[in-house]
């Protein structure tokens, strides 16, 4: 029997009562303005009260609730300050917990999962859960061979509530607009419940992250855990410590928000490039900071140094040895296939903006269906519509933060502007959707961080198209006749030489 609030009557109208209770609240803060309260006190308390509920409701729901809570999270980057303040905390308790579930329906499902002997896998269980989502929490255990692991227990009846919950959160996503103003919610919630069953599906996630820990096995910069087992509603993973990227956010110094913004920005761009593979879940309770790996000379018996210190025993510092830190990737739930890595028009068309190429850019939108057939743009305003977006990847470093965030909301989302007004008739293809979402995310937790990043180094490196096509051409393989040639040359020149040594 599941403990999660299953009946659809039930969760929604817990989810119903999120704007109705902002009404409420609106009326009571009304009352208190007569009674004497100042306008600005009223309006921090009624969106104090109103963040508690959005948690409380959301957490407590998980499934679909608690997914776009966690979608959101990532971008209140965006919203004005007065309103983002009050929901910052409260949304990013989403991104690490949630109520968890009782032990015994934890059991229930490892035991029909794994097998009634499930505890004979392990040497130690902790029944606490370290972190819950939207479908799932994660249990700290001990395998039989030794090793920490994180026990991914998914919630039982997690699809349906999932299904549920994005389906009623659409019916009156209009509703939500006064709990996050600014925001078009209803896409998002679209985009999510077309990933339900990638979502439920551990075998698939197992495999996505099998494909990411062995590309990033000894990786320098991006530690990937391995999958230990996997069955039907229960994954088990190589266990990572590591400082929550929601820490860093709350907590960081600027150089572990740099060092964390630049290696977030690296897999971002370097995951399609080097699996073929992108990961589709940013929030940052899907990463950890690490201090860097121990160098074998540093790693033996006797040396006084724990695993996991950096090898110039400053790893576990606060600011020591950041710089040589690494980031843990967690939740390979829902992935974007990509072949051949992130879609050569998004550099080609980086490139182009970045050169002033007005002609070139609409001319590639329209081709690749950004601009439908049926719409006519003035290429100049397209390329004024897209160069403030990109600027980040004009200059050598560029400091994120929520600010630069906020105008880039504000130009596009205001009826008045020609930004707004262009962008409505600019078209997104399918193919392209969950890119979007995932960039956007990415950039959303770049400007959390306040993190200053060297970003268009990893698009030099990572994003095909984005140098011009001479820069980007990989050198052909010297033939076997080119070799003899060399090598002659050489031999001729050494003679050469010696020849003119001995005339002298």
């Amino acid at each position: 029997m599941s403990d999660l609030p299953r009946k659809a009557v039930t969760r929604t109208a817990k989810l119903a009562a999120l704007p109705l209770g902002f009404a409420g609240r609106a009326t009571w803060g009304l009352g208190k303005r007569i009674g004497g309260k100042s306008a600005e006190l009223v309006a921090r308390e009624v969106q104090q009260r109103t963040a508690d509920q959005l948690f409380k409701v959301l957490g407590e729901l998980k499934g679909g609730a608690m997914k776009l809570g966690q979608a959101l999270s990532v971008f209140e980057s965006a919203l004005p300050e007065e309103v983002a303040g009050p929901y910052r905390a409260a949304l990013t308790k989403l991104q690490e917990a949630a109520p968890p579930l009782p032990s015994g329906t934890v059991h229930a499902v490892l035991a029909e999962r794994l097998g009634e002997d499930w505890r004979e896998l392990f040497l130690e269980f902790e029944d606490k859960p370290s972190a819950a989502a939207s479908i799932g929490q994660v249990h700290r255990a001990v395998w039989h061979d030794g090793r920490e692991v994180a026990v991914k227990v998914q919630y039982p009846g997690a699809g349906e509530a999932l299904l549920s919950d994005l389906t009623q959160l659409s019916r009156f996503a209009r509703l939500l607009g006064p709990l996050i103003p600014g925001m078009d919610i209803k896409p998002l919630i679209t985009e999510l419940r077309d990933r339900v069953s990638e979502e439920l599906d551990y075998e698939q996630e197992a495999q996505s992250q099998r494909e990411h820990a062995e590309e990033f096995a000894d990786d320098p910069d991006v530690l990937v855990p391995g999958v230990v087992h996997q069955s039907d509603q229960v994954l088990v993973t190589e266990w990572i410590d590591g400082v929550p990227l929601a820490d860093v956010i709350a907590d960081g110094t600027p150089e572990q928000r740099d060092r964390a913004g630049q290696l977030l920005a690296r897999f971002l761009f370097s995951g399609p490039a080097r699996t073929g593979l992108l990961h589709a879940d940013p929030h940052p309770g899907n990463f950890r900071l690490l201090p860097a790996a121990p160098s074998p000379a540093t790693d033996g018996e006797g040396d006084g140094k724990g695993r996991g210190e950096a090898e110039d025993g400053q790893g576990g510092g606060a600011d020591g040895g950041v710089a040589r830190w690494r980031l843990g990737v967690l939740d390979f739930g829902t992935v974007d296939r990509l072949p051949g890595g992130l879609p050569r028009t998004i550099g080609d068309s980086l490139r182009l903006t970045l050169q002033g190429d007005a002609d070139g850019v609409y001319q590639l939108l329209c081709e690749e269906g950004f601009v439908k057939e049926s719409i006519d743009l003035a290429p100049d305003a397209v390329l004024d519509y897209l160069l403030p977006i990109i600027e980040p990847a004009e200059v050598e470093e560029f400091t994120f933060s929520r600010s630069w965030m906020r105008n880039q909301a504000a130009r596009i989302a205001d009826p008045r502007s020609p930004a707004h007004q262009l962008g409505k008739q600019l078209n997104l293809p399918p193919s392209y959707l969950l890119i979007h979402r995932v960039t956007l995310s990415t950039i959303g937790v770049l400007c959390q961080l306040g993190a200053t990043v060297r970003l268009r180094e990893e698009l030099e490196s990572w994003l095909p198209g984005f140098l011009a096509p001479d820069e980007d051409a990989q050198p052909e393989e010297a033939s076997e006749d080119d070799a003899v040639d060399a090598q002659d040359a050489a031999e001729d020149a050494v003679e050469g030489a010696v020849a003119g040594a001995d005339v002298t």
